[in-house]
């Protein structure tokens, strides 16, 4: 399988992410990805892509991702169902640190229990 092919999964991450700058070439059997995710999350998700495609440390892979906009971990626009603690479980894997998210949004949010859909939270750096 050419390399290209067997990371097409990151390389279709990136696009749906709306990777700027991006660019891909193959040069003796690696493939050299780079581009700018809008966020270290976004960033995560490629890296956990690449990871769960060529392992832990992939030599068939070669990639500079760089953060657009490193002041915050995410931006989250909320969904129907969703509580701060869900959130923080998703982004952290820790409900306890819906407490932090609440922190970066006290501007929008009076009440960590009042979340509405739509509403675009700051998921701080921790």
């Amino acid at each position: 399988m050419a390399v290209k092919e067997k990371y097409q999964e990151v390389l279709a991450l990136g696009e749906a992410l709306n990777v700027q700058n991006g660019d891909v070439q193959v040069e003796s059997g690696q493939l050299k990805v780079w581009g700018t995710a809008n966020t270290q999350y976004e960033k995560n998700l490629i890296w956990d892509k690449i990871k769960e495609i060529g392992g832990e440390n992939p030599t068939d892979i070669m990639a500079d991702i760089k953060v657009a906009d490193e002041s915050v971990y995410h931006r989250h626009v909320v969904k129907s169902g969703e509580t701060l603690g869900k959130i923080a479980k998703h982004y952290y894997k820790d409900a306890m640190k819906y407490k932090e998210i609440f922190a970066a949004n006290t501007d929008i949010l009076k009440n960590p229990d009042l979340i509405y859909p739509d509403q675009e939270l700051i998921i701080p750096n921790l």
